[in-house]
Order: structure tokens, then C-alpha cells, then sequence
């Protein structure tokens, strides 16, 4: 199957504007009152794995997205899951009691792994994915580095998973982390295909938000570059309490996309650490969500 099919989303339609997807806790998803036609329909909404929520929980949040007319894309963490029979368990009760199709699989960031899943590979070749229905998955890029491993090391990662989807039926896309810098993203995604990478490339991009709670997630996060942009844009102490525009950072990444609409580079993926509502606010005010609900290709981005 073609993994490049959707780098043709993008187009220049909808005022030159990116298609988003966006991130919610198992709790909000599972509970949250402002969900309901808060997102267009057949939105990509991801729900992370953060360790502490039960597969209960999970499936509960994945089956009340797909109720109200949205896509959920649940994570699995590799080095979570102590054994095959428990990443079976997680992958049967997420695709057949909330009827998911589409996952992004990730290592999980952990020191030492719980069991025999220490990456992505790892449970990529299990094939219970693919035996389970599973028929998009999303893999972690990271195009600021990681404090976890080595620039070569994430690019082979990558190339072997470029390969696993070229002799699978599998749709593969490269979800990559949240970043501050537009220009060097851009020049991240152009060199992937140096490595032999050609995925097609979802730009992690945190909504709007106070810049002490950004700091804040990309401490936490790792990512250290981003860090001083945030700290130089701020300024000053009081412009710490200010509201960071996306804008800064996904302007140069949709300029380069209009120029080049052949580009692997073909969607945002919204990390909402200022709220959905807002977060949402600002992707229905850009065009990114516009018109979305009543285009047959929705369901498909």
C-alpha cells in the first residue's frame, strides 16, 4: 500500500492552511462535556498512554470519540507492556470494544522496559496489529533530538520502519514531537528522505498557551532546543504570563508547503496543553478545521 497517498492532502486548499489533528487525556476523552461538536467530524483525536490509566478507562474514552464522530487514536507505549498476552489484551479490547482502527505507537520513553518490548519495532512485528484490524499507525518522529538517543539512531529507526510499511499492508506516518522552531522542522522533514524515509509527516505543534506552561511541557518532554526559543521570545518575567501564538511556529512550515505541495510535510498535530476549547478556537479561526465536516475526504486525513 502507497504510505504516500495522503502527501497530496495538503494541496493549497483551504487558504493554504494544514489539516489538523489533536491530542486528549483518556479522562477528557471518556468524561470531558466539551467534546461533543467541539472538533469536526472524522478528526484524528490521539489519546496518550501516560502509564497510569486503565484499559478500562481507554477503551471507554477511544468508544465515546468514535460515538461522537470522531477518529481515536489511542497509543500504545512499547516498554509499558510487560508481556505479548498484555499488548494483545490493550490492542483486542481497543479495537473490538471501541472499534479503533488506528494507532500510534511509540517506545514509551521509559528507562527499562517492563517486559520484551523495547521499541516501536518490536510490537510492530508482532503483526497483531494488522491481525487485529489495526490499519494506520502512527510512529514517533522527534526532528529536535532526544535526550534518549543518538540523531543516527533515530534515523534508522525510522528507515526500518519506512521498510516495515513497504512490505506490509500497513499505513504508516511519522507523528512527530512538539517544537518551537518552524524553519528547522522543515529542514528535519526535507533530509528524511536522505535516510530512505518517505513517510508522510505529521508536524507536532502545541496550541495556544501560556509560555510558563509551554516551558513547562517541553522540560518535561525534552525538548531542549525549543526551551530557549520559548525563554527568548519571552523577553521579560511579565511576558511570561502572555498567551504564545502558534502562528510563529506553523507560518514558515505552511509557507514551505505552499511552495511545495509535492512535500512530505502533509499535516499538524495539535498538542492542546492551553485546552481543547481554545485550542480549538484557534484551529477553526486559522481554516485548518474549516469546511471539514461535510468533505467526503474528512474521514480519511
Amino acid at each position: 500500500m502507497n504510505n504516500m497517498e495522503n502527501v497530496s492532502d495538503f494541496n493549497g486548499v483551504r487558504g493554504g492552511r494544514l489539516h489538523a489533528s489533536i491530542e486528549v487525556s483518556a479522562r477528557q476523552a471518556a468524561e470531558s462535556a466539551e467534546l461533543p461538536g467541539l472538533f469536526p467530524s472524522g478528526i484524528r483525536v490521539y489519546i496518550p498512554d501516560l502509564g497510569n490509566d486503565s484499559d478500562r478507562l481507554l477503551v471507554s474514552g477511544a468508544k465515546r470519540l468514535s460515538d461522537l464522530g470522531y477518529r481515536p487514536v489511542p497509543h500504545l507505549a512499547a516498554r509499558r507492556f510487560a508481556t505479548q498476552a498484555q499488548l494483545e489484551s490493550r490492542i483486542k479490547a481497543l479495537t473490538q470494544g471501541a472499534g479503533v482502527r488506528d494507532m500510534l505507537v511509540i517506545a514509551g520513553g521509559l528507562s527499562r522496559p517492563a517486559g520484551a518490548f523495547s521499541s516501536t519495532m518490536d510490537v510492530l512485528e508482532t503483526g497483531l496489529l494488522d491481525q487485529c484490524g489495526v490499519t494506520d499507525i502512527g510512529v514517533g518522529g522527534h526532528p529536535e533530538g532526544s535526550p534518549d538517543f543518538s540523531e543516527a539512531t533515530a534515523n534508522e529507526a525510522l528507515r526500518l520502519k519506512a521498510e516495515f510499511a513497504k512490505r506490509t499492508d500497513a499505513r504508516l506516518r511519522i507523528v512527530t514531537q512538539f517544537g518551537f522552531d518552524g524553519a528547522g522542522f522543515v529542514r528535519w522533514a526535507q533530509g528524511l528522505e536522505d535516510h530512505g524515509i518517505d513517510l508522510p509527516v505529521h508536524f507536532g505543534v502545541a496550541g495556544p498557551a501560556k509560555l510558563t506552561t509551554l516551558i513547562k511541557y517541553a522540560i518535561t518532554c525534552g525538548v531542549g532546543n525549543s526551551i530557549g526559543l520559548l525563554r527568548k521570545r519571552a523577553g521579560s518575567l511579565a511576558a511570561l504570563t502572555t498567551v504564545h501564538s502558534p502562528e510563529l511556529v506553523v507560518e514558515p512550515v505552511e509557507e514551505f508547503v505552499r511552495g511545495n505541495p509535492g512535500s512530505n510535510i502533509v499535516q499538524l498535530h495539535v498538542f492542546a496543553f492551553g485546552g481543547i476549547s481554545r485550542t480549538s478556537e484557534w484551529l477553526n479561526a486559522r481554516g485548518s478545521w474549516k469546511a471539514l465536516p461535510h468533505e467526503p475526504a474528512a474521514a480519511a486525513l
